[in-house]
């Protein structure tokens, strides 16, 4: 059963303040929100910089005519802002359905340029109303330990140095920055979404910057949706070997040490409280493990049960495949097959905002 599932895994309360109080009321929980940034800050994700001043964005490209059979404009934007270091610019696409005032919008984490790509029904989307605007992660940084384009922009240290997830996640802000000031985009409506490492990525940026109205992980996995306490499948120790540099160098001393860490990842998850969270698992993707990452949901629950809004509503037990829980601020499904970003999973999201106008 579910409840003796939390029980076994002996996770840290999500409410026990540094100084021993505990957070049982919105102002605190505010505190304690506060101490948790700053705790996953300095032992997994690293300290993300200030936000730039400013965000310029300008139109490389612009098909109004031809685009998706003529259903959407598609433009390719350059997006610059300062850094220390200088300016810094990245590309990525801007697809906006015709017919609409202002469009609710997805910010979409990509692993491809391309639009449509494997991951992305662009069309789809766009035939639901949805706006999409999507990057490749590699065009801000590469996907290794070189320390390349925005990596190069910034003093980093090695102990709480942000990693490239860090990094990918303040590139979607900056996009929304610039959304902001669109006045064919519903910036109030924007969703944070990405799959895998990207998925990872989309739950710290929506952690932290709490302008998107809702973040969607799929099939993030350790060290996003799931507890690392009882994993199974992929590891800190793992991940921390291997990609390194995604996480600050202070992450990998809890190799081996999930139970004596003073967080887990309920504690990222409750940090999007009380806006909407969406997990999304793949039945057979164990290396994710999709029973640790609905073992994080429920664990996080509360915290939008502090702040009146109902956080996962299940029964106490794994939910059904294919059949999605969406009643809560948590929303969850567990699809059939495996570790991939699906249609059916677009679409799950996408009534999701439908029926909560997110």
């Amino acid at each position: 059963m579910l409840s003796e599932l939390l029980n076994e895994r002996h996770l840290p309360s999500l409410f026990t303040m540094n100084d021993g109080r505990t957070a049982d009321t919105p102002d605190l929980w505010r505190e304690r929100r506060r101490e948790l940034i700053d705790i996953f800050s300095r032992e997994e994700y690293g300290c993300t910089p200030e936000a730039p001043k400013s965000v310029s964005g300008v139109i490389e490209s612009r098909d109004d005519e031809r685009a998706f059979a003529g259903k959407a404009v598609w433009e390719r934007v350059r997006l610059t802002f300062d850094t220390p270091r200088g300016p810094f610019s990245f590309p990525f696409n801007l697809l906006i359905p015709k017919g609409q005032e202002k469009a609710p919008v997805f910010v979409h984490i990509a692993f491809h340029a391309a639009v449509p790509d494997e991951y992305l029904p662009a069309e789809e989307l766009i035939d639901r109303g949805y706006a999409v605007a999507t990057f490749c992660y590699t065009d801000v940084t590469a996907d290794s330990a070189e320390m390349d384009k925005l990596a190069a922009m910034y003093p980093r240290d090695d102990k709480t140095g942000w990693g490239k997830i860090g990094m990918w996640a303040f590139a979607a802000s900056r996009i929304l920055d610039y959304l902001t000031t669109r006045p064919d985009i519903d910036a109030a409506r924007a969703c944070v979404t990405g799959h895998s490492r990207l998925g990872k990525t989309a739950l710290w940026c929506g952690a932290q910057d709490e302008r998107f109205s809702m973040v969607v992980s799929n099939d993030s996995g350790c060290s996003g949706a799931a507890v690392s306490r009882g994993k199974v499948g992929e590891s800190i120790e793992r991940i921390t070997t291997v990609f390194p540099f995604w996480f600050c160098g202070n992450y990998r001393a809890w190799s081996g040490r999930e139970a004596e860490a003073p967080f887990d990842q309920h504690m990222l998850l409750s940090l999007i409280a009380p806006r909407r969270l969406y997990v999304c698992s793949a039945h057979t993707d164990t290396w994710a493990d999709p029973t640790s990452e609905f073992l994080s949901c429920a664990a996080a629950s509360p915290a939008w049960t502090l702040l009146r809004v109902p956080g996962l509503i299940a029964s106490d037990a794994m939910p059904e495949r294919d059949v999605p829980l969406m009643e809560g601020g948590i929303c969850y499904h567990v699809r059939t097959g495996g570790h991939f970003h699906s249609r059916t999973d677009w679409n799950w999201h996408m009534d999701c905002r439908d029926r909560y106008r997110l």
